[in-house]
């Protein structure tokens, strides 16, 4: 039967970002490092995840059983979670079989895979889908795609209290604000919960909006009886998801020599970029002070930035294009 440590509860660190376009417009921002909390089990996806663990151990689940693509931040937390808390796991996988570092890493901590192809994936979302995979895995407990939903935006509803509890080590009082990327809306929906209305939550949309993140973020706020406000989502998926473009590639390349902060393309540095266009623009008020959400997803930097790896060598130290 599966079994979670209840006393696992991994910390992110709250650390100031030094970059000259924030100097130059008087903005403070500390950013939440979910990539730090823990050698395997990395991110957000961590705090969204939770709740479902919670709930297949309350119901005597055997394993878990999700779905993802080849570069899903949301599986490898489950794959990495089963591998330190000893449960069987299982992806549902879109498209062909692809050689990722994301696809090696959860065949190295013991997920067992399934590729789809698209149409069996799009299938996902038809009436009785999971019939045959309950079949196939009894005693699995499925977990939305993502680990969405509300349980999944409960889990990040303490993060407000992680921030609120190391401000006095940056010498803040208070804060005007979040920032941080939107893939569902899920994390950023608890936020808006955690918050309840003490500070705003601004969302860059690392995806199109026909992708529904803003009915995602609504929903979850019914479901939980809150209003839908104290939020806003702003565009940031620059022509798609898992889009990177030159301009992105030299701005992760400046950013990372003149902060040391590692960045992932597909959601962290997406939604920096947008902070600093916003930033510029005069978006905020000087002497504003904002929480910047590092979301993790690490593990699949080097497929996304392979062939803008070139990119380094003509970005000088702090070029911020």
């Amino acid at each position: 039967m599966l079994r979670v440590d209840p006393d696992w509860a991994p910390r992110a660190p709250l650390e100031r970002l030094h970059l000259d376009w924030l100097t130059a417009a008087g903005i403070e921002v500390a950013v939440l490092r979910l990539d730090l909390i823990d050698p395997l089990i990395s991110g957000n996806k961590w705090f969204k995840l939770a709740p479902h663990l919670q709930a297949a151990s309350a119901a005597g689940a055997e394993g878990l059983i999700s779905l993802g693509g080849a570069h899903s931040n949301h599986l490898h937390a489950l794959a990495a979670a089963g591998r330190r808390f000893e449960f069987p796991t299982v992806g549902l996988l879109r498209g062909a079989a692809q050689d990722t570092p994301t696809v090696r890493d959860l065949q190295r901590f013991g997920m067992r895979l399934h590729w789809l192809g698209y149409g069996g994936y799009r299938a996902r979302h038809q009436a009785g889908f999971w019939d045959a995979w309950g079949e196939r895995y009894p005693g699995y407990h499925p977990v939305p795609e993502g680990g969405g939903g509300l349980p999944g935006a409960m889990g990040c509803v303490g993060l407000v209290g992680q921030v609120r509890e190391q401000l006095a080590g940056l010498g803040w009082a208070d804060y005007h604000g979040w920032w941080l990327a939107a893939g569902t809306g899920t994390t950023l929906a608890g936020l808006v919960l955690g918050e309840a209305g003490a500070h705003p939550v601004y969302g860059a949309m690392a995806v199109p909006a026909d992708h529904g993140v803003a009915r995602q973020v609504r929903a979850i706020l019914l479901e939980a009886g809150a209003a839908d406000c104290g939020y806003r989502l702003l565009e940031a998926c620059r022509g798609g998801f898992a889009r990177v473009d030159d301009a992105l590639a030299q701005f992760i390349w400046g950013s990372e020599a003149a902060a040391g902060l590692p960045l992932e393309p597909l959601y962290t540095a997406k939604a920096l970029m947008a902070l600093r266009h916003r930033v510029e623009a005069g978006y905020f008020a000087r002497s504003s002070r904002l929480v910047f959400v590092h979301t993790g997803g690490l593990q699949g930097r080097s497929a996304a930035m392979r062939e803008h790896e070139p990119a380094r060598s003509s970005a000088p130290a702090g070029c911020i294009s």
